[in-house]
């Protein structure tokens, strides 16, 4: 492979990896801020107990998930510096500003807010304490709009003019209003929504399966019921991005008819959505008549990786579907790739993806041990008096 493959390969991979830590942070956090403002108002001594068990098992899982996220982020930051020079240079007048905006909100204030959630357990007022962990969903959606403009502009760009092979910010709210970004920010949100509601309904399932029934029973009915009315939103926010497509990069489309890996990409996205709707839809028909609660169960356990699976095929049609571009119409992947030797760019493709493997896994074993500790194995707000 020369440098121009090995640098896609990294992004690819790079890029890949980190997404699987986004759409859990996104689809959890929202769970949790809920969970904690229903404990918060809740009158109920014994039903705001369980609500803020509940707030600390999610969240312990939200936390551990984001900071080894946060890690993954920043390897794909020296990754895009490495391989990419060719893309700032054209186009970091652009994408610069949306991408500063993101560093500000997703490194210094999501942190800031979560930190603050994290050890304000028993030594913050509760309402203040419960508007933390929104703030901190609040900025994780910020920081994914901010990202998606940047990616929106490379998709479609717009409200720029170039001058001597450098591209020049001529309307921001164009940019930030650009409906490449805004569809896709839609389309995302409600599929982290989904991927949170199965992952949820699949812990619940394997501590269900264990005997903690009565903690968990609820959980389980309410991930299977959210995830199939999601799973609907999902296609049917996703349909409205074809037309868009049949305007600003009609070749992608064009693209599904052959057998080539865009279609492949696109195919594993539609027919795992498709199954996902299937078996969360009739779960849910089957929890509201409560039948068959033992065959649910496996099935959220066995279908908790299919949301990760379907959100990379449909990453994978977004991006490769716009080649050769690498910002459409205006720079191709061969002009923005960095000018370094293939044994740099295999030495460094190695390093982050060993590192990048190293962090998904310890991820997962660290959700899986404390799963199987279950709710009174958490470590967030241990000392707070629940009363």
């Amino acid at each position: 492979m020369d440098v121009v493959d090995l640098a896609r390969l990294q992004f690819a991979g790079t890029t890949s990896i980190h997404w699987l830590f986004v759409i859990l942070t996104l689809g959890l956090v929202p769970l949790v801020a809920v969970t904690h403002t229903a404990a918060v108002l809740s009158r109920d001594q014994a039903r705001k107990a369980v609500l803020l068990k509940a707030t600390r098992f999610w969240g312990q899982l939200y936390v551990v998930n984001y900071a080894l996220g946060i890690v993954t982020g920043l390897v794909m930051e020296f990754q895009f510096g490495l391989g990419w020079s060719g893309l700032g240079k054209f186009a970091g007048n652009v994408i610069g500003a949306p991408i500063a905006l993101e560093t500000l909100v997703a490194f210094f204030a999501e942190s800031t807010f979560l930190g603050m959630w994290i050890f304000g357990w028993g030594r913050l007022r509760p309402a203040v304490h419960a508007t933390l962990i929104w703030l901190v969903a609040l900025t994780a959606y910020a920081s994914a709009y901010f990202i998606l403009v940047a990616n929106g502009f490379m998709q479609h760009p717009v409200g720029y003019g170039a001058r001597d092979g450098t591209a020049y910010l001529t309307d921001l709210a164009a940019v930030m209003t650009n409906p490449s970004a805004l569809l896709a920010l839609t389309h995302i949100t409600a599929a982290a929504l989904m991927t949170g509601a199965m992952f949820v309904a699949g812990v619940s399932a394997y501590r269900f399966l264990k005997g903690d029934r009565e903690f968990f029973q609820g959980w389980l009915r309410w991930g299977t019921v959210a995830a199939a009315v999601l799973s609907i939103a999902v296609y049917e926010v996703g349909a409205l991005q074809y037309p868009l497509l049949g305007t600003t990069q009609p070749a992608k489309l064009a693209a599904l008819e052959s057998n080539g890996v865009v279609a492949q990409a696109h195919d594993i996205m539609l027919y795992i959505g498709y199954s996902i709707n299937t078996i969360t839809v009739l779960a849910a028909i089957l929890v509201f008549f409560k039948r068959m609660v033992r065959w649910i169960a496996w099935s959220a356990i066995v279908t908790v990786p299919l949301p990760f699976v379907a959100s990379l095929g449909g990453w994978l049609f977004r991006e490769i579907g716009r080649q050769p571009w690498i910002v459409y119409g205006e720079l191709t992947v061969d002009q923005a790739v960095s000018h370094v030797s293939a044994a740099t760019m295999w030495t460094s493709l190695v390093a982050f993806l060993a590192v990048l493997v190293a962090l998904a896994v310890a991820n997962w074993w660290l959700i899986a041990r404390f799963v199987r500790r279950g709710p009174d194995g958490v470590h967030i707000g241990r000392e707070e008096q629940l009363s």
